[in-house]
């Protein structure tokens, strides 16, 4: 096997190892809060606007079928609502309700919380380090805006 296999390997190992550790935390901080990390998702994706049924399954990458049943249930436990698109009569927008709001924003503050230490043993050039080239990849793999800085939703 290459330097650059073993290499490659390396970085596809990390990265797994990556999505199971954020995993586990934004399970836990779904726990604390009574909701499915699907909630939680849908929820954060919410806090800057609503968006409509295709914007939101692009950015979760769900299904129709999936994304519906999803956002049934959140109404029902009273944290999203459905609402007309302004721009297309036949269309509905789903965003946060009070409630919801005030979950969304608890939830974020205890999922970052519980992140921000899973980094402690690297100091801060490497934390720094860490964040651009993570940011890179995300760039360029066109991920959509999920989780984003709590001071631009709370503006």
């Amino acid at each position: 096997m290459g330097k650059t296999a073993g290499g490659q390997r390396a970085v596809v190992a990390a990265l797994v190892r990556s999505a199971f550790l954020v995993n586990a935390v934004y399970a836990e901080s779904s726990r604390a809060h009574g909701i499915t990390p699907q909630q939680g998702q849908l929820l954060c994706v919410l806090m800057p606007q609503p968006y409509g049924m295709s914007e939101l399954g692009e950015m979760l990458g769900l299904a129709k079928s999936s994304l519906t049943g999803l956002v049934d249930r959140t109404v029902q436990r009273g944290l999203v609502r459905r609402e007309p698109d302004p721009r297309d009569g036949r269309a509905v927008r789903v965003g946060l309700t009070e409630e919801g709001a005030r979950l969304a924003h608890g939830f974020y503050d205890e999922t970052c919380r519980r992140l921000e230490g899973l980094p402690s043993g690297l100091n801060t050039n490497e934390r720094d380090r860490l964040a651009a080239l993570l940011a890179r990849v995300v760039v360029d793999n066109k991920v959509p805006e999920v989780f984003t800085d709590p001071d631009a939703c709370r503006a």
